[in-house]
């Protein structure tokens, strides 16, 4: 059973201090990949009902807290979610104020939830000092700041800015690939992300259609042999090298 599973490796961190602890909540050690869809969902809100009876100052409820606006956000319940990390935020500030990382974290967290919900401009905003202060405090190679990135990437695709997001992503996607991997999901985003700001863009040319198409090629390939085919972002992937390929075949 993957709570109970989840559950004794928390307390063998608590008790022993050894062992992956919270993370055994968010991905599977046979195979490497973090839970998605309804498996996640699930355990979302298993993580939450485990802890939540816990006094409020205690670390690992609020991590419950935010492992459940996780589960919300992913399965497309992001209302829910941006009050969910909201107050994770909120108790970082109260009871974690010092850990800056902590608080960038949520702040990202939440960014996600406000382009979801339509409101890009503040995301937009929101998005942008969150990576500006994480190079400072984490480093523009540190996996959080990337993950940061992709999100000012999406921001900026959101509200068309289609040459910011493109000299943005052409600055930060060769660091990805030398920190985390060319196969690393973060990675695999900051190139579907460049790949979408070559192609949407109303002026583009023939000569970014074409490179569009090699880098979206190149990304789903790596997502079908890494992540699996019914990886949600690899179906994804296929549509939107469809798509480029029916502009090429126009253009």
């Amino acid at each position: 059973c993957l709570v109970r599973q989840a559950e004794m490796a928390v307390k063998q961190l608590e008790e022993w201090n050894t062992g992956v602890g919270f993370e055994k909540w968010q991905k599977c050690f046979d195979c490497g990949q973090e839970f998605h869809g309804v498996v996640k969902f699930a355990l979302g809100w298993a993580c939450w009902k485990t802890y939540v009876g816990r006094r409020e100052m205690d670390s690992n409820r609020a991590n419950a807290m935010e492992l459940l606006g996780f589960a919300l956000h992913w399965n497309g319940k992001s209302e829910a979610a941006l009050r969910v990390f909201e107050a994770v935020l909120a108790w970082s500030l109260k009871y974690n104020r010092a850990d800056e990382e902590t608080i960038i974290g949520s702040k990202c967290n939440i960014a996600g939830c406000l382009t979801e919900l339509g409101r890009q401009d503040e995301a937009l905003a929101l998005t942008r000092s969150i990576y500006d202060r994480g190079v400072v405090v984490r480093g523009a190679s540190h996996e959080r700041t990337i993950a940061c990135g992709v999100n000012l990437a999406l921001s900026m695709l959101d509200v068309e800015r289609w040459d910011d997001a493109r000299t943005f992503l052409r600055k930060v996607l060769p660091v990805a690939g030398r920190s985390l991997g060319a196969n690393h999901n973060q990675t695999l985003r900051l190139g579907q992300n460049l790949a979408a700001a070559l192609n949407n863009n109303p002026e583009f040319t023939r000569d970014d259609l074409l490179e569009a198409e090699n880098i979206a090629q190149d990304v789903l390939q790596r997502r079908r042999r890494v992540f699996g085919p019914t990886y949600p972002r690899t179906r994804y992937g296929e549509l939107a090298l469809s798509r480029i390929r029916k502009q090429l075949l126009e253009h």
